[in-house]
Parts: structure tokens; sequence; C-alpha cells
């Protein structure tokens, strides 16, 4: 099976502070669906950063798609985001931007036409329940409709790798089991990797999963 995630020694911090992540070494197949737990502060959503290069690796060696991302040029590292789709605690909304040109982004990134960009807005509008809000801006939603949005934007070019920070964090039950099905249905239809970093588990998940838990600089594997 291909490996999409190949961490040797790895190593995080940010500048020059203490070591957050320290000398972990893991691998994460493709069509996995991996949980990321550990306490607040642990260093979550660091090794989640480093995964998409937003922070590049103080030691070691990390592999995301093929790309080395300690020293990944600034090209390299656009051409692999075009393939992750991301979900961000905190939506990261262009909130001047109509929820449809949020969805869209991503697709005209990738170089689609502005007609099958715009049916594949309109299908995800549908996927994630939200096509009677057609032309509405982020701030014009609650705290779910905006995830599902979202969620909408990492899923809309068809992303190999989806890495989800907290997804339903902050989330009503109806818009959090949303979002699982979502995540779920990319998985299992689609083969698409899945990377969710929580404090829970959900328990109604009908996926198998690995699940990786970090203490004290260290990542675990849990069986």
């Amino acid at each position: 099976m291909d490996k999409v995630i190949v961490a040797q020694e790895l190593s995080l911090a940010y500048s020059n502070s203490e070591i957050i992540i320290n000398k972990a070494s893991f691998s994460i197949n493709s069509g996995e669906f991996v949980f990321i737990t550990g306490a607040s502060g642990s260093g979550k959503s660091t090794l989640l950063k480093s995964l998409f290069g937003a922070l590049k690796p103080k030691q070691g060696s990390l592999v995301v798609g093929g790309v080395e991302l300690h020293g990944a040029s600034r090209s390299k590292l656009n051409l692999l985001r075009r393939h992750i789709g991301i979900v961000f605690q905190d939506y990261k909304l262009v909130k001047e931007w109509t929820i449809e040109k949020n969805i869209m982004l991503p697709l005209l990134i990738n170089g689609y036409v502005n007609s099958v960009a715009q049916n594949q807005v309109d299908k995800l509008l549908k996927h994630v329940r939200l096509n009677h809000q057609i032309g509405k801006y982020p701030l014009e939603l609650s705290g779910g409709e905006q995830q599902r949005v979202a969620m909408a934007r990492a899923l809309a070019h068809n992303p190999i790798l989806i890495l989800a920070d907290e997804p339903t964090g902050n989330l009503d039950d109806y818009s959090s089991q949303l979002i699982w099905n979502l995540l779920e249905g990319a998985n299992n239809q689609l083969k698409t990797t899945v990377i969710v970093v929580t404090h829970h588990i959900p328990k109604t998940l009908n996926v198998a999963y690995k699940h990786f838990h970090i203490e004290y600089g260290s990542i675990n594997e849990i069986c």
C-alpha cells in the first residue's frame, strides 16, 4: 500500500522555542482514516500544520505526497497543497466573498474553467445541505453552516488528503454529524486519506481507523 505520509525522527518547534514534537517516526497509508488525539497544548495542531508545510521540520524527515518538506521550495509546497483539503476549527472563510466563491477558490487555483467550477459548487452546496443559502456571505450563516462551507471547500477539488483540525469542536449535533458523514463518505467512497485532530473520537463513525496519541512530545499509535 502506498504511503501518503512518512515521518522519520521528526522534531517540530516554533522558531527557537522548546521542541513540541520530539523525534517521532510514523507512517500513514493511502486511503486510511486517522485520528490524532492528545491533551490541549500537546502538539496536535502543530503536527497538522507541518503536514501541509505551514511549519517546516526542525529536525528529521517528513515526506507528504512524495514531497520532502524539510527543504521544500515554495513552488513544491504550492503544488502539494493543490492535492490537500484543509478544514480549520475557525473555518478561515473569506468574509467578503459569497459562500459559492469561497468553495470555488481551490477549483480555480487548480485550473478548472468557471463553468465546471460552478457546476461542482452547486453539487457541493446540495451535498452539505446549504443550497438554500446561495448568495449569502459567511457572516450571515451560523457557525455550523460556516463549517459546512469550509468542508465543501476542502472537498471541492477531490483532494488525495484531507486534514481537519477539530472540525466539530464548536458545532451543534446536527452539523457535527453532517461533518462526520462527509469525512466518512470521502474516505469510503473516494478513498481519500483523512486525518482528523480531535479531543473525542465519535462512537457513531462507521469506518476503520488508525489512532495516534500525542503525549510529552511523543506520537504513539493506539491499537
